[in-house]
C-alpha cells in the first residue's frame, strides 16, 4: 500500500500531543495530553470489570479527552468503592497539575487483579511523569516502557498516510500487552492519536473495525483480561478532515487498520515466555465470521501452541482445531499447508493427506516448525471469507512467568 508510509518516533510525529513516563520498580505511570482531542475506545468484554474502565467508560461518553493517566504495577480491579475514589484521586491530580478539567481525563490501570492501589507510590510517580512531559522521541518511548509488566520490549508505531483527496495526515500509537491475550479486545492497554479532524463517533466505527482484524484476533493464552482498553483521541493538528459525504476515507481507514494491527502483532511477538511467533491465514471459508473462528482456534490451540514449541509438525492438531471451532468444513476438500520465511509445504491438498510419516512433505515440515516464524495455510474451498490471527508458542517459562506472578 503506497498510500501508507510508517514512520520513526512514535507519538513524537504528532503536533500538539505531549506524552511521558515514570517508573519506580514495578509501578510506571504514563501521561498522554491532546488537548480537545474528540475520542472513541473499545473495552474489555469480561463481566469483572476494572475501576479506570468504569470510569473511562463514562469520561468518554461526551466524545472529548484531553489527557490520559495509566499506571502499570497495580490493576485497580475487584477493589471495590475504594478502586473509583483511586481514580477521581489520580484524575484531580492530573487535572490540577495541568488544568484540564476532570471530565477530559481517562484513566487506566494495568497489573494484579483484586489489591488496592498503592496510591501514594502511583501519586509520586505521576508527579516525576508530568515533569517530563515532551513531544520528542524518548518522550514516546519513555511512555511506551513505563506501561510495561510482563512485556519485555515497548511497542509503538507511528505513519503517514496519503488521503484519498491527496491531503496526508498522521497516526501513532502505543500498546502494551504480554499475557492475559485472548480475542474479545484481547488484553491490553493501547492508546492512539491521530492529528486529523474526526468526529467522536467516527472515531468509534473506524476504531471498532481496526479492533476486530488486529487486536481482537490475536491470543497468546485464552484468558481475557479485566482492564483491556483501546482509546483513540484525533487533536485535528492537521486541520484535515478525513470524513467525507459522512464516510471516513478508506485510505484512513486501511492505516488504521496497518496501525493496530502492527501493534498486535508486537504482543504477539511478546507473548509470555513465547520463543516463537504464529501466523493463521484462512482463506476460502463459507464467511467472514466461519474464517474468524478457525484462525483464532488455531491460535488458541494449546495443544498446537504446544506443539510449536517442541517443533513438532503435529498438523492434526490444526485440523482438530478447525473442527471444533463452530465453522463449516468439508475435510475432502481443505487445503492446510505451513511455511516459514524460508519455505512452504503442503500437508494436506484438497482433503488429500500428503504428509505421512517419512515423506518429503513431512520432513519439509520439520524443518518449518523450527523456525522462529511459523505459519499457517488454510484453505476452505467454501466460499469467500478470510482473516488472519497471530499468536505465539506455549512454553515453560509461560507457565513459571503466571506460577510466581504475584510472589
Amino acid at each position: 500500500m503506497d498510500f501508507i508510509k510508517y514512520l520513526d518516533g512514535g507519538f513524537s510525529v504528532i503536533e500538539n500531543l505531549e506524552v511521558s513516563g515514570a517508573r519506580e520498580g514495578k509501578f510506571g505511570v504514563t501521561i498522554i495530553v491532546s488537548r480537545n482531542s474528540t475520542a472513541s475506545a473499545v473495552f474489555t468484554s469480561n463481566k469483572v470489570v476494572a475501576a479506570p474502565v468504569k470510569y473511562t467508560k463514562n469520561a468518554i461518553k461526551n466524545g472529548l479527552i484531553s489527557a490520559v493517566f495509566v499506571n502499570s504495577g497495580n490493576a485497580n480491579c475487584f477493589t471495590g468503592e475504594q478502586g473509583l475514589k483511586d481514580c477521581e484521586t489520580l484524575v484531580e491530580l492530573l487535572s490540577r497539575d495541568l488544568k484540564i478539567p476532570k471530565d477530559e481525563i481517562a484513566i487506566s490501570s494495568t497489573g494484579v487483579i483484586g489489591r488496592e492501589m498503592p496510591i501514594d507510590i502511583i501519586s509520586k510517580v505521576a508527579y516525576e511523569s508530568i515533569s517530563n512531559l515532551g513531544s520528542e522521541p524518548e518522550n514516546s518511548l519513555a511512555a511506551a516502557r513505563a506501561i510495561m509488566t510482563t512485556d519485555t520490549f515497548p511497542k509503538e508505531c507511528a505513519l503517514e498516510v496519503t488521503l484519498t483527496t491527496g491531503e496526508t495526515v498522521k497516526l501513532a500509537g502505543i500498546t502494551k500487552g504480554s499475557g492475559m491475550i485472548a480475542p474479545n479486545m484481547g488484553t491490553m492497554l493501547s492508546y492512539i492519536v491521530s492529528d486529523a479532524v474526526i468526529p467522536a463517533n467516527e472515531i468509534n466505527k473506524a476504531l471498532k473495525k481496526a479492533a476486530d482484524v488486529s487486536f481482537n484476533m490475536i491470543v497468546v493464552d485464552g484468558d481475557e483480561s479485566t482492564n483491556d482498553t483501546c482509546l483513540m483521541m484525533a487533536n485535528g493538528a492537521s486541520g484535515i478532515d478525513v470524513v467525507k459525504d459522512g464516510k471516513i476515507d478508506p485510505n484512513f481507514q486501511e492505516a488504521l487498520n496497518c496501525l493496530c494491527i502492527d501493534l498486535a502483532k508486537k504482543m504477539a511477538r511478546d507473548g509470555e515466555g513465547a520463543t516463537k511467533f504464529i501466523e493463521a491465514n484462512v482463506y476460502g471459508a463459507r464467511n467472514l465470521e466461519d474464517a474468524r473462528l478457525a484462525a483464532k482456534s488455531i491460535i488458541s490451540s494449546s495443544l498446537f501452541k504446544s506443539a510449536v514449541f517442541g517443533g513438532d509438525p503435529n498438523w492434526g492438531r490444526i485440523v482438530s482445531a478447525i473442527g471444533y471451532s463452530g465453522c463449516d468444513l468439508n475435510p475432502d476438500i481443505v487445503t492446510i499447508s505451513i511455511a516459514d520465511d524460508e519455505d512452504d509445504v503442503d500437508l494436506v491438498r484438497k482433503g488429500e493427506i500428503l504428509a505421512f510419516e517419512d515423506t518429503p512433505y513431512l520432513e519439509r515440515a520439520e524443518k518449518i516448525m523450527q523456525s522462529k516464524n511459523v505459519t499457517v495455510n488454510i484453505d476452505m474451498d467454501l466460499g469467500d471469507g478470510c482473516a488472519t490471527a497471530w499468536g505465539c508458542d506455549l512454553t515453560y517459562d509461560y507457565v513459571k512467568i503466571n506460577a510466581e506472578y504475584t510472589t
